[in-house]
């Protein structure tokens, strides 16, 4: 097994390597693919690369397609630019992470949009009842004495 700092330092390898070999590829189904990220085993035998493609979802399962083609002609450009004895194999992933992000904005805007309507109707509005319903110390004071 490898230590942490080791592998890290190999998964970045592994993704430049990937996107420059990604962008020499002559196959027309891979698109506008962004490699984002790779992550490797501990034992540093296989390597799962994460990429986006900017296109719609045609072009998102033509890249996926062209990608998997080009696995095997991938991991040789890769295995010997890394001069590792064991080359790792390579398992394309697509990165979700920017539609999570998109999610996750439109939500942020529905929430401040309702709570702008909410302070919108709250600037006019009055207590129900008294400013301070509750009985404060002096008073308390004041009820006891009479009680007796």
């Amino acid at each position: 097994m490898v230590d942490a700092a080791k592998r890290a330092q190999v998964a970045k390898r592994v993704m430049e390597l990937t996107a420059q070999a990604v962008r020499k590829l002559k196959d027309p189904r891979v698109g506008m693919v962004t490699i984002t990220d790779a992550r490797m085993t501990p034992d540093l035998r296989e390597a799962t690369v994460f990429y986006t493609v900017l296109g719609d979802d045609e072009q998102v399962k033509a890249s996926a397609v062209g990608l998997e083609r080009a696995t095997g002609h991938l991991r040789t450009t890769v295995g010997r630019a890394l001069g590792m004895r064991h080359t790792p194999s390579i398992a394309f992933v697509a990165d979700t992470v920017p539609d999570q992000a998109n999610r996750i904005e439109e939500l942020l805007a529905k929430a401040a949009a309702a709570d702008a309507e909410v302070h919108k109707i709250a600037e006019g509005a009055a207590y129900a009842g008294d400013e301070n319903p509750y009985i404060e110390k002096d008073e308390e004071a004041d009820s006891e004495e009479s009680a007796r």
